[in-house]
């Protein structure tokens, strides 16, 4: 069952490019808003990258309806102002002040629609740095993401976009905050989030920790983890992450694994006790566990309630039983033709998986010129 479109009859007009912008409209295009991109002359470059970003366009731009227009010529303006006029939402990601020196900017667009939501995600809040260019690369790095991702002294950004999607997402929630308050005051208003501040707040446990403890984290491949087991295992073929995590689910792992002496240790039946001797745990469970298949190794965990997970290639979700039975991928067609299937939305609504019912394709070329 797929709930196809709670968001009809809202309009979105997208000044975007890369992936910020792309993301937050991709949300609003697989919720049934009516999503249109303004792309410059020849279409977003997006569409042509090759290596990691090749997979940007086809993720982030399904759905959506496409033109392109020279907003350096007046033609171009007139057509993407007309276009704002009738839209609910506007959505853009360029450098700041872009917009605004074409006549696109909030004030010019609100005055001829009042109840325009304008949502401008850039990489800083306004502040001191706000007219820097950032990146994703550039938010984890100086946000501490990066610190706390590689080990110490080898900052590693994460696998993903993961800022630029989330930035984003942050992009949608002020949104459909600015359209709830729409409801009660009849007018839109302008909304801002941003790279730096979207990694600030997801690595705010961590300063939250520091506040605490008064000790810094530390990056997390050496951090002290907050349970004795809770780590990736080498099996006999294929490795498996295992998190024991609470006093209930110790005494089920040490009974899987009829590790009775653990068990019988009163000294180890306190969470925080057993941290305290996690190197020696550790060795035990090591051992213990290379003795299985991966295979095994899960077999005994399914359905115990301790959480494990293998440990799985983006390409592998292709064919992700779960995946396939609820609803977790939908049919793609690709620019060039070609079949595929990628993530729908991670959300229910009403018992069911929300996804277009119609498997639009990407915007292809776009015809409109000015």
């Amino acid at each position: 069952m797929m709930h196809a479109a709670p968001l009809a009859g809202l309009k979105v007009v997208e000044f975007t490019h890369m992936v910020m912008g792309p993301a937050a409209g991709a949300i609003f295009a697989a919720l049934g808003a009516h999503v249109t991109r303004i792309e410059p002359e020849g279409g977003d470059r997006t569409r042509n990258l090759i290596g990691s970003g090749a997979g940007y366009f086809p993720m982030y731009n399904r759905h959506k309806h496409s033109i392109t227009a020279d907003l350096k010529s007046p033609g171009g303006v007139a057509i993407a102002t007309a276009l704002a006029a009738q839209a609910d939402i506007l959505i853009e990601n360029f450098r700041p002040g872009a917009l605004d020196r074409l006549g696109l900017g909030y004030e010019a667009l609100a005055a001829i629609n009042p109840r325009l939501v304008y949502c401008s995600l850039k990489g800083f809040l306004p502040g001191p740095y706000e007219n820097r260019t950032a990146l994703d690369e550039v938010a984890q790095m100086m946000g501490g993401l990066a610190y706390m991702t590689g080990p110490p002294g080898r900052p590693l950004r994460a696998g993903s976009s993961v800022i630029d999607v989330t930035g984003g997402m942050f992009g949608v929630i002020a949104i459909m905050a600015a359209i709830e308050e729409r409801h009660r005051t009849g007018r839109g208003q302008k909304v801002q989030a941003s790279l730096f501040e979207t990694t600030v707040y997801l690595v705010g446990q961590h300063m939250a920790q520091m506040a605490v403890t008064g000790q810094a984290a530390a990056p997390m491949p050496v951090r002290i983890s907050a349970w004795a087991i809770y780590d990736v295992f080498e099996t006999k073929d294929l490795p498996v992450f295992i998190g024991v995590v609470s006093d209930p689910l110790w005494e089920t792992f040490c009974s899987l694994f009829a590790l009775h002496d653990l068990w019988a240790d009163k000294a180890l039946r306190r969470n925080n006790d057993r941290v305290r001797a996690r190197d020696r745990i550790l060795d035990r469970i090591r051992e213990l566990i290379g003795q299985f298949t991966r295979a095994e190794v899960i077999a005994r965990l399914e359905g115990t309630g301790i959480p494990f997970a293998p440990i799985t290639r983006p390409e592998e979700l292709f064919t992700d039983p779960h995946l396939l039975a609820s609803g977790g991928l939908e049919p793609v067609t690709m620019p060039d033709g070609q079949q595929t299937a990628l993530p729908t939305l991670p959300i229910e609504m009403d018992g069911k998986r929300t996804r277009r019912a119609a498997l639009l394709t990407p915007p292809p070329h776009p015809a409109r010129r000015d």
